[in-house]
């Protein structure tokens, strides 16, 4: 089989475009199979996966639950144009604003498009039709996507700068690291600082974003991740968002969440704000909507905000929005997740992933900094002080982990890792979220043995 994938290796070098993401790893990975939490190469290789397609399979791969919901939609209406509506784009959308009154009293609409960047398009869109005005802000370590829009609220100018100037680029503002604090302040007595320069930008006029005589703000929403994704999977402190959300309803700015990636219990709850005691003015998620089987995502946003006066027909479009078996699948997850115990057993699992990733901190003088809400969890890779960010070493442990196997209780696996993080010093850890405990624990002897390897080879 070697010779085949040599064959189309070279195929992928020669006709297939390197603009997206496939090429940051050298050399190319491929796959052939996957199931539950495993993915398998050519050669026989099994991998244990925690990344799980950046948390868009968050219910396992190949989930019978979902391949029957496929195989329902394909017998009866597999295709139609966008134009039309579907009994199963009702339902979900009905399904999504109800689990938001459930948790916020706030009535709402839906609107659907086919992936993360284009709902966030949509959303400043939205921002736009009801503001006047489409100057935002958004989180040092924010990825919100990489279309031309949703660049611009991203923080990390190699996404924006190939292509020319951006004018209405988002003011970003440190979010609350702690480990790393901007400020160089202590989370244990620091009352907040970070929110509280935030306040400080409205104090006079001469910060530049409120005219002292009517109130008006030139910024008109905030977009945020709760947990930072690519920037890490950062968690902030309980307090900020509270206090984030006070400052910006005192001024009138919007609050937009967007959930992309940590929707759908991957933080133990199905709305990732609902650890932080605030709701959202717009909801944009995607991902894990489908299980990963369908470019399906979308926005909810308040009623006063998405009225049919305030963004009506054909403000935005797409031919694949609300396809047939997008909608059917977004269903399906709903009922999956009525059927599970989420709520409990994903936190109870994050404490277990938590506590074998604290151990291993012991071990490892160079994971400076282990964090989890829920499945969600962060692995910061450090020099040996602790603290100084080491890319090298983080690289070398992903390449090791997936380059070589090691023999568990369930036979030889591999180990599929995420970087992420302001230094790219970060393991974001994803796993599915039916994860068991003697799973982690082959995690955890998988990445042991990998970061051994690595600092052998790095030191």
């Amino acid at each position: 089989m070697s010779h085949i994938f040599g064959d189309l290796a070279a195929m992928e070098a020669r006709y297939c475009s390197w603009g997206d993401t496939v090429h940051y790893n050298d050399p190319i990975r491929m796959f052939e199979e996957c199931q539950d939490a495993f993915l398998f190469d050519s050669h026989g290789n099994r991998y244990l996966d925690f990344q799980m397609a950046y948390s868009a399979v968050n219910f396992g791969y190949r989930n019978g639950f979902f391949l029957d919901a496929i195989l329902d939609q394909l017998d009866r209406l597999p295709q139609i144009a966008s134009e039309y509506v579907t009994r199963e784009k009702i339902l979900l959308c009905a399904r999504i604003c109800r689990s938001v009154e459930e948790r916020w009293g706030i009535p709402g609409r839906v609107h659907f498009n086919v992936g993360g960047s284009q709902a966030i398009e949509d959303s400043l869109k939205l921002i736009a039709a009801n503001c006047g005005r489409r100057k935002v802000f958004a989180f040092e370590g924010s990825y919100h996507g990489r279309t031309l829009g949703a660049s611009s609220i991203s923080s990390s100018f190699r996404y924006r700068s190939r292509y020319g100037d951006f004018g209405d680029r988002a003011c970003f503002i440190p979010f609350p690291y702690c480990f790393r604090c901007p400020y160089g302040k202590d989370i244990q007595d620091c009352d907040l600082y970070c929110a509280n320069q935030f306040a400080r930008l409205f104090e006079s006029e001469f910060q530049g974003l409120k005219d002292m005589r009517d109130g008006r703000t030139e910024f008109v929403a905030f977009y945020a991740e709760a947990i930072q994704g690519t920037g890490g999977y950062v968690i902030p402190p309980k307090g900020y968002f509270p206090k984030l959300k006070r400052i910006l309803d005192e001024h009138g700015i919007l609050f937009v969440l967007d959930d992309i990636q940590m929707g759908f219990f991957r933080t133990g709850t199905l709305w990732s704000i609902e650890h932080f005691g605030i709701e959202p003015d717009v909801l944009i998620f995607g991902k894990s909507l489908t299980n990963g089987l369908n470019p399906l995502s979308g926005i909810w946003a308040r009623e006063k905000l998405i009225s049919p006066d305030r963004f009506p027909p054909g403000s935005t479009h797409s031919s694949f929005a609300s396809n047939p078996i997008g909608v059917r699948l977004g269903l399906a997850t709903f009922d999956w997740i009525d059927k599970q115990d989420y709520a409990r057993t994903v936190p109870d699992l994050g404490t277990y992933l938590l506590k074998g990733l604290r151990n291993l901190q012991q071990v490892h003088s160079e994971f400076g900094h282990v964090d989890a809400l829920g499945l969600a969890a962060r692995v910061e890779i450090c020099h040996r002080d602790g603290f100084t960010p080491n890319r090298e070493l983080t690289e070398r442990i992903k390449a090791k982990a997936m380059d070589h196997s090691v023999e568990t209780d369930e036979g030889p696996l591999r180990l599929v890792l995420d970087i992420g993080g302001y230094f790219k010093n970060v393991l974001t850890l994803a796993p599915p979220l039916d994860i068991d405990v003697a799973t982690i624990n082959r995690f955890l002897k998988i990445l042991d043995a990998a970061t051994i390897t690595a600092k052998k080879e790095y030191s």
